[in-house]
This record gives C-alpha cells, sequence and structure tokens, in this order.
C-alpha cells in the first residue's frame, strides 16, 4: 500500500477497524491532523511494542505528511476451557481409598465426588502458543493496514473537496488580476494625462522646473504606476497552481509557495495603486489569496 501519487489528499481524517484473531479482539482508531511532516504517535498496549517498526512502516508508506495518532487495544473474548488433571493427586487418592477400603464405603469414587476434591481437576484455558501470537500479531497488522486504506480514502475525499474550494479561488484571483489589468487608469493616455495635471498643479505655483529633471520625474511615475510585471507574474502563479492541483500528490508545501508569491504581488500591486478601482481590486485579492493560504494549510 501507498500514497496515491494522482490524488490530492487533505491532512485531516479518521478511520476505525475492528476484529478478532483467536479469542483476542482487536480495535485500532487512527486520527489525522495538519503538520509541517509526518509524525506519527502510537499507543499500543503492553506487551506489543514488538509491532511499533512495522506499524511505523505502514504508516510511513501509507501517508508523506500529516500528525498521525494510532491507538490499538485489545480485549479477551470467550475462550474454550480445558481440564487438567493433576495425576499425582488422583493417584493419591485412590492410593489412600484403597488403603482405608475395609474402613470406608466400599463403592467406587464418583466422578463428582472427584471434582469436589482440591487439586484434582483444574478448568483453565489452554496457554497461548507462539504460533497463535505469531497469528494475532498478523491479524492485527492487516487490520491497520485496511485502517490506513480507510484513512487515506477519508483523505482524499476531503482533498477533492478542497480541491474545488482552491480551483474557484485561483479563479477569482485570474479575475481581480484581469480587472486590475483592465482599469482605465493604466492606459497610458490616463497616465499622461494625470502627470500632466500634476505638472501643471506645480507649474502654476511659479516654481521653475528643470526641463531635463522633469523628463526623469515623469519617466520614473510612469515606471512605477505600470503593473505589467505584477500580473503577469500573477498569470504564471494561476497556471503553476492549477498544474500542481492537476498534477495531485503532496503539493501542499509547493502550493503554500505559490501563495506566499500571490501575496507578494498583490502588496506590490496595492503601493503602486494610484486609482481607487485598482486599489479595491487588490485589497479583494489580498482577502482572497488569504483565504487560499488558509485552505492550503490543510493538504498534504
Amino acid at each position: 500500500m501507498s500514497a496515491s501519487i494522482s490524488t490530492v489528499q487533505s491532512m485531516t481524517g479518521f478511520a476505525r477497524r475492528e476484529g478478532t484473531s483467536g479469542r483476542t479482539r482487536w480495535v485500532w482508531e487512527l486520527r489525522s491532523v495538519n503538520g509541517k511532516g509526518l509524525d506519527l504517535r502510537l499507543r499500543l498496549p503492553p506487551g506489543l511494542d514488538h509491532l511499533e517498526p512495522e506499524i511505523r512502516r505502514l504508516g510511513a508508506e501509507a501517508l508523506t505528511r500529516g500528525n498521525l495518532q494510532i491507538g490499538l487495544s485489545l480485549a479477551s473474548g470467550e475462550a474454550a476451557v480445558e481440564a487438567v488433571v493433576n495425576e499425582e493427586a488422583l493417584a493419591a487418592v485412590l492410593a489412600l481409598k484403597e488403603r482405608l477400603g475395609d474402613r470406608i464405603d466400599p463403592a467406587p469414587l464418583r466422578f463428582d465426588t472427584l471434582l469436589t476434591l482440591r487439586g484434582i481437576v483444574d478448568l483453565r484455558e489452554p496457554p497461548e502458543t507462539e504460533a497463535d501470537r505469531t497469528s494475532r500479531d498478523a491479524d492485527i497488522l492487516k487490520g491497520l493496514a485496511a485502517a490506513l486504506s480507510d484513512l487515506v480514502a477519508m483523505r482524499e475525499r476531503e482533498g477533492a473537496a478542497l480541491v474545488t474550494v482552491l480551483l474557484g479561488q485561483i479563479a477569482r484571483v485570474e479575475t481581480l488580476a484581469r480587472q486590475i489589468e483592465a482599469d482605465p487608469s493604466r492606459s497610458p493616455a490616463a497616465i499622461a494625462e494625470r502627470l500632466a495635471g500634476q505638472l501643471a498643479a506645480i507649474t502654476a505655483t511659479g516654481v521653475t522646473i528643470d526641463a531635463e529633471r522633469l523628463h526623469q520625474e515623469v519617466a520614473l511615475i510612469a515606471t512605477k504606476a505600470d503593473l505589467r510585471e505584477e500580473i503577469d507574474r500573477l498569470m504564471s502563479h494561476v497556471a503553476a497552481a492549477r498544474g500542481l492541483l492537476a498534477a495531485g500528490g503532496p503539493v501542499g508545501r509547493k502550493l503554500d509557495f505559490l501563495a506566499q508569491e500571490f501575496n507578494r504581488e498583490s502588496n506590490t500591486i496595492c503601493s503602486k495603486s494610484n486609482a481607487a478601482a485598482v486599489t479595491t481590486a487588490g485589497i479583494e485579492l489580498k482577502v482572497v489569496i488569504d483565504q487560499f493560504r488558509e485552505q492550503v494549510q490543510n493538504l498534504e
């Protein structure tokens, strides 16, 4: 059994499996929550510590990330009872009866009478053999493998639901980026008009402006107002995020990195904005990206 390489998993899930092996009843309970890596925490009954290496191997084979609590509980069921006769004690009783035969009732000893004599017959469970323990351990580990499969299936179902949410958030990021790209304030004519107005306000004060310095300032303002690079990088990150979700597997860390890059571009857009509509879209962009990153924390 191995973790899926094509399905996105959530890191949260629960699974329970129970069964019997001989006269032993076992129950596995597995709980998985978010984690930076794979952390297995085991709770085993006394005497079963020898199973820990195999339990950890199965857990690491099934999952790659998450804090996983694995608990096993055992209970003894009803077992067949065998009668064990103390041959020495029985022989001693029979010898005593023979020796005292002329002084007591000569009738043969009844079986129910023998049962009342202490130490003659002992009713007890048959001892567990090495073969019994080996078979029990194999059944218990088989149950764990089934429980891990159930856990993976639940994590995949939750992962599929998260993918739907994340794809919707990515689509919203793309829409807002396109909205910013198409905003009239970004057109060369709008930028030129805004700069002309600012220049007129300055010259109206009678301040003399060096022509060369003016051209430098105008070029700097125009450069700062240009959001082309930020928009292009946002679109590139959108494509990368969709590609990761389509590929599947443990993509949580990579998507978290992309969320940081999304946030970096949205911060730059807000700082460069010189139009109310762009600022509003940039703020909404930051909100959507924060929601995206929060959801990504749940992915393996």
